[in-house]
């Protein structure tokens, strides 16, 4: 079959890898890809959130299976569109609907899907430019440090974690005010919760689900989780704090909650749903929901599943998926990210990578890459993923990390910490 992948990043690469694997897939295509999908598949140079282009390639290479990869698309409606136009209606779509996939597009949505299916979340409250005056009161006496979120997509920098009552008040006046667009039009303020990090994922085909490996990313840029965040210095999988009563408790509280609440609001959701939580003392709390994969994770949560990946998304596009065994894989993923120099804040582009050859035991998934006349550049702030799978995580972590030493660019950088607080 001829499978249609949206996406340009490491995400998307991981993707690319594993569907080309099955014998089921005879043509792949990416859009728009990256160097490193090239390897797997077909780059076709268009804009994923121009439906209209992503119709005509579909139609033109005779596609049987559209996987949408980032989250844009997704919110803006690609899977509607495809429902809804006779040519393409056929074609199945992995990835929600805009009523599933505002569970990302609109943390308001969230937050109160949550309140109304009692599913364990901080304790939060929203506001608009019709209530600020109600706002910057709540906030003049609320527990520090405070959490401001944009309700809207906002390019992973709508999250702001204040220490200073007056300067909440001034974030929330901000980003009212138009700080991150028509995102921040809705302001959640939460309050804040100390614990351990975690991304659980299921794949969902309205129904049932089945749930995927669960991983630990690493957002800060600096050593020793200090600086800036980013969209992701790394990640592994599985996670030693996560034991099978915890998951357990995941599974009750959390992810048969969130799919029968979908299902009850009439919201017919196909995809994948990434729980985003924390560990406070024994307790998982939602820290937020995206509709789609998570980006380092991926790249390491797919080098433990074993099953034919087509497979997998045929069930899902079937509603098969209470009949699907998934099989996970013992092993242990680390993924190191490699960026541009200046990551997070600007950073230039274009510069030659070499050393890809002399990887030895991991797989380099390419996120910020284009290839130039024969050779790959960064094109990105975060360029590369190393991803290793050993028997345990410290070999894992071993590989990735001596593998991503490998490979150079002028002003290259990534942490040589990833994982090791797990050990």
């Amino acid at each position: 079959m001829n499978i249609l992948l949206i996406g340009s990043g490491g995400r998307e690469c991981a993707f690319a890898w594993k569907l080309s694997q099955s014998e089921k897939c005879t043509n792949l295509f990416i859009a728009p890809g990256n160097a490193g999908t090239a390897n797997y598949g077909k780059n076709v140079n268009i804009n994923p959130n121009d439906f209209e282009a992503v119709k005509a390639l579909a139609l033109k290479e005779q596609v049987d299976l559209l996987v949408v990869g980032p989250e844009e698309p997704l919110v803006l409606g690609i899977h509607d569109f495809f429902a809804n136009d006779e040519a393409v209606a056929h074609i199945p779509v992995i990835g929600p609907k805009k009523e599933g996939a505002i569970l990302e597009g609109s943390k308001d949505f969230s937050k109160q899907f949550m309140e109304r299916h009692n599913i364990p979340t901080a304790k939060s409250k929203s506001f608009t430019n019709e209530t600020l005056q109600e706002g910057l009161a709540y906030l003049a006496n609320h527990a520090t440090p405070i959490v401001l979120k944009a309700d809207g997509l906002a390019a992973g920098k709508g999250v702001l974690i204040i220490d200073n009552n007056k300067e909440a008040q001034d974030e929330l006046q901000l980003m009212l005010g138009g700080k991150f667009g028509n995102a921040g039009s809705t302001v959640i303020v939460e309050e804040f919760l100390t614990g351990i990090e975690l991304s659980v994922f299921v794949l969902s085909d309205g129904k049932d689900y089945v749930i995927l490996p669960e991983a630990k990313d690493y957002k800060r840029i600096g050593q020793g989780d200090t600086g800036l965040n980013t969209g992701g210095m790394g990640s592994v999988s599985p996670v030693p704090f996560a034991n099978a009563e915890f998951l357990n408790k995941i599974e009750e509280r959390i992810i048969k909650p969130t799919v029968n609440g979908l299902a009850s609001e009439g919201i017919d959701y196909t995809g994948f749903i990434f729980f985003g939580l924390i560990k406070v003392g024994e307790e998982p709390y939602v820290i937020e929901y995206n509709a789609r994969m998570g980006d380092p994770e991926t790249e390491s949560v797919l080098l433990r599943i074993e099953n034919d990946l087509v497979e997998l998304f045929l069930a899902t596009a079937n509603k098969q998926l209470g009949n699907y065994e998934i099989k996970i894989s013992p092993k242990n993923a680390a993924t190191v990210v490699i960026v541009a120099g200046g990551y997070p804040g600007e950073y230039e582009k274009g510069k030659a990578i070499s050393g890809l050859e002399n990887i030895r035991d991991s797989y380099a998934f390419h996120a910020g890459t284009a290839l130039e006349g024969g050779i790959v550049k960064t094109n990105g702030g975060r360029v590369l993923a190393i991803s290793s799978v050993k028997d345990t995580q410290f070999e894992a972590l071993q590989c990735a990390t001596a593998d991503a030493a490998r490979i150079y660019f002028d002003g290259k950088y990534f942490r040589e910490d990833i994982g090791f607080d797990l050990i």
